[in-house]
């Protein structure tokens, strides 16, 4: 089941944020700024998003699993409890925000997440080649949704 996140769940949707984002950027974060991203301040985090427009949804089975989030036509905050990772439940979240959307589907990720972007190919997105500089040595890429499925 997949619900729009409020204040019942946010906290909910706050931890598997904060813990899957911990986890996906550890190995590349200085460890102090993976540490920032606790709970709390992932739950600020959801809650500016929702104010200013953003719908968040959380995955339920069995217990929270992910989150996912949806600004018009933008995917973002796809997280996945990392010991649900795996079991479809990314692609359950990917499928269902893209029906939220108000246009064609679009979303960013880090280059180095090989996950994330084989995922998203699979589902039909390809890389557009508009990049944002994160860092000196790490850019973000965008993916738009073709239609095309292989």
């Amino acid at each position: 089941m997949i619900v729009k996140v409020d204040d019942s769940n946010i906290d909910d949707a706050a931890l598997i944020h904060s813990v899957s984002w911990q986890e996906s950027h550890r190995s590349f974060c200085p460890a102090e700024f993976v540490a920032l991203h606790t709970p709390a301040r992932q739950k600020g985090y959801l809650q500016n998003k929702i104010d200013s427009g953003t719908v968040v949804y959380i995955l339920i089975e069995d217990g929270p699993a992910g989150i996912v989030s949806v600004t018009d036509s933008l995917i973002e905050d796809l997280y996945v409890y990392p010991a649900l990772q795996n079991r479809g439940c990314g692609t359950a979240l990917l499928r269902f925000a893209m029906k939220h959307c108000a246009g064609v589907p679009t979303l960013w990720i880090l280059e180095n997440n090989v996950n994330a972007a084989r995922l998203y190919r699979r589902e039909g997105f390809v890389e557009t080649g508009n990049r944002n500089h994160i860092t000196d040595v790490l850019d973000e890429i965008e993916f738009r949704f073709t239609g095309n499925r292989e």
